[in-house]
């Protein structure tokens, strides 16, 4: 890509002309890092480019001619690009690491897909990737389908009469690299993550509650019923809501329940401790409690956005991630600290190599394939 390319992209920016602006700006800087040139630039190209591109999204941004809400993921995805970018021309002035050993790399892992097996109360299973549109199935006066964009729907049943059915459970679940959404019968959307399952009645109603219990990780956006609660519960804590937007994090290998509000207010039961937590806040429930803090709102549900938010996060956390979205395992060196943080941005429909290009950039790893296993080790200069 040729600098006047870049500029004509960055241009259309303030005019609006493109779809998926974001996701433009975050290739754009990807390109970079995979352009066989990068290490001649000289650094003052590199920081006039980074400066272009801000420019432009202010410009952009003092438009006003779209959604504010748009913007903070706009801004945290350049700004992602802009310090992978920095470290990778550092790193790379002699360009030892991206040209040594390359096939490291030749078995290659695509990412994970839309998939997920839904386990209806009677026991059958239906695989989701593999049916067709339409209707699936009927249970307790609602209907079950899938949808032309590949999403389970359930829909109350006209004239039906729903009352609780605590024993007539379905199963909806994603294995290692699948994720899925449904909506639920009452408008609640659902988004699953990798390696997680969400279970409920057909009718969602336990005496007078609206109940699911998830293992694993899924963003709610849950439909507001005054006279219903919704009830999300985990092994470890419950959240209960009427309507809002949030996520939960209650992975087994994972070492708290982290709970992420973005809309409303959701009360988090916890043993014999509970909070409530406001937009914005980040409640992790474990051995010492739960606690709240300030949400990195983007790094949180990164994945709802098909991304990979790797910013200043725990390095054995973002294997973890990696590992349910690629469905390998991740096989440690002694010599690995425990104290590494990633860095950076990189679309989660990306190849596993793409992703650990990126991570290595920073100088402190490197991987290697072997079939679904994937051994780190601290890079060796």
């Amino acid at each position: 890509m040729e600098k006047e390319d870049i500029k004509h992209i960055l241009e259309e920016l303030p005019a609006g002309k493109n779809a998926d602006q974001d996701q433009r700006i975050a290739k754009l800087w990807l390109f970079q890092l995979n352009n066989k040139n990068r290490a001649t630039l000289p650094e003052s190209e590199i920081e006039h480019s980074k400066a272009e591109v801000w420019q432009r999204l202010e410009q952009r941004l003092a438009s006003g001619s779209r959604s504010i809400k748009f913007w903070p993921r706009v801004l945290a995805a350049a700004a992602a690009m802009v310090l992978i970018v920095s470290g990778l021309y550092f790193f790379n002035s002699d360009s030892r690491l991206l040209n040594k050993d390359t096939h490291r790399f030749s078995n290659d892992v695509e990412p994970g897909r839309m998939g997920a097996t839904l386990t209806l109360a009677n026991g059958k299973k239906l695989k989701l990737s593999d049916e067709t549109d339409g209707a699936l199935a009927e249970e307790a006066g609602v209907s079950v389908s899938k949808s032309a964009d590949g999403q389970l729907v359930y829909i109350i049943k006209n004239g039906a009469v729903i009352s609780s059915g605590i024993d007539a459970t379905n199963t909806l679940s994603t294995a290692e690299g699948e994720t899925y959404q449904v909506k639920l019968p009452d408008g609640t959307r659902v988004w699953l993550n990798a390696a997680s399952s969400l279970k409920y009645t057909a009718n969602l109603l336990d005496h007078g509650k609206r109940k699911v219990s998830l293992l694993g990780e899924a963003y709610f956006e849950v439909a507001k019923d005054k006279l219903h609660p919704f009830v999300v519960k985990t092994t470890s804590q419950d959240v209960e809501v009427l309507g809002t937007h949030f996520n939960i994090n209650a992975y087994a290998d994972e070492p708290v329940a982290s709970t992420t509000l973005l809309e409303g207010s959701v009360k988090l039961v916890y043993g014999n401790s509970n909070r409530v937590l406001k937009p914005g806040q980040l409640a992790q429930a474990g051995n010492d409690g739960i606690k709240v803090s300030s949400a990195n709102v983007e790094a949180i549900t990164d994945w709802k956005h098909d991304e990979f938010f790797l910013d200043k996060m725990d390095f054995r956390m973002a294997m973890r991630k990696l590992a349910r979205w690629y469905n390998i395992e991740v096989i440690y060196s002694g010599s690995v600290p425990e104290n590494l943080q990633t860095g950076g941005w990189i679309p989660r429909n990306s190849k596993l190599s793409d992703v650990l290009k990126a991570i290595e950039a920073t100088g402190q790893v490197e991987f290697k394939i072997e079939g679904r296993k994937l051994y780190v080790s601290k890079y060796n200069k």
